[in-house]
């Protein structure tokens, strides 16, 4: 049988992390250091390789539960290689220091087991609940793999220029930068989309940083069943971003 499609082989590599083509990654366990995967990402594995669900604590199931902000992983471990990916999203690995990375969890295909992560809230001048109010603080040293639909841009944020982003599409940012929630209308009507310009929730960034901004706003694949009701429209309530829909991982 004769096929380009023999082209398309496995890249080889000595990283721990490497990117077969932009929406599918590879990543070589050695029997030491597992990887946390989000749950159903596996499309394919070599070697002797076990999948197991992630231990939640209580704590970290309060959060989820009050924030809709949280991962629902697997763990990776074995000697072998895996192949991750989720509905052929651009990948992105990204290396996470002690300056630490703030993400949306809808947002994170896999990171290394020893990173840490913790739910925050983000500052809003309306105290409202849904699309970017709460994020996920990820700390330590080590890899994370983040999820975009499209090709990103990175925004740099430096102390005289300050980046403002819709809150739908943000991917993450450093974890240093002062973050703000705040939409550009009166109090009386911050529920409503600023006029007829189909603009919601925005979030404002200061400091020294960089901010990743994704070309979609939440912008779901055929066929999917997304919240319902005047709340799921301006990604708020139990039907918003953090309800049925998930950003970008539909289920």
């Amino acid at each position: 049988m004769q096929s380009s499609l023999f082209g398309l082989t496995e890249q080889q590599s000595q990283e721990r992390y490497t990117m077969q083509n932009p929406q599918l990654l590879r990543v070589a366990l050695t029997g030491h250091d597992d990887v946390l995967a989000r749950k159903g990402a596996m499309v394919a594995y070599q070697g002797l390789m076990e999948f197991d669900g992630e231990y939640q604590s209580n704590a970290q199931r309060r959060s989820r539960a009050h924030t809709g902000e949280g991962l629902d992983l697997m763990r990776c471990s074995g000697q072998g290689t895996v192949y991750l990916a989720n509905l052929a999203q651009y990948i992105h690995v990204v290396d996470v220091d002690h300056d630490g990375l703030t993400v949306d969890s809808s947002y994170v295909l896999a990171l290394d087991s020893s990173l840490h992560t913790e739910v925050i809230a983000v500052d809003s001048q309306y105290g409202i609940s849904g699309t970017g109010k709460y994020q996920l603080n990820i700390s330590g040293t080590g890899k994370v793999a983040l999820m975009t639909s499209g090709q990103p841009l990175m925004m740099q944020v430096t102390p005289d220029k300050y980046v403002s982003a819709d809150a739908d599409a943000i991917v993450a940012w450093s974890t240093s930068l002062r973050v703000q929630m705040q939409a550009q209308t009166h109090s009386s009507g911050v529920f409503r989309r600023r006029g007829n310009t189909g603009e919601g929730w925005e979030l404002s960034f200061l400091g020294q940083g960089f901010a990743l901004v994704q070309p979609s706003e939440l912008m779901p694949p055929q066929n999917a069943q997304i919240g319902q009701g005047l709340a799921a429209q301006y990604g708020m309530g139990q039907h918003g971003a953090h309800g049925q829909n998930q950003n970008n991982a539909w289920s």
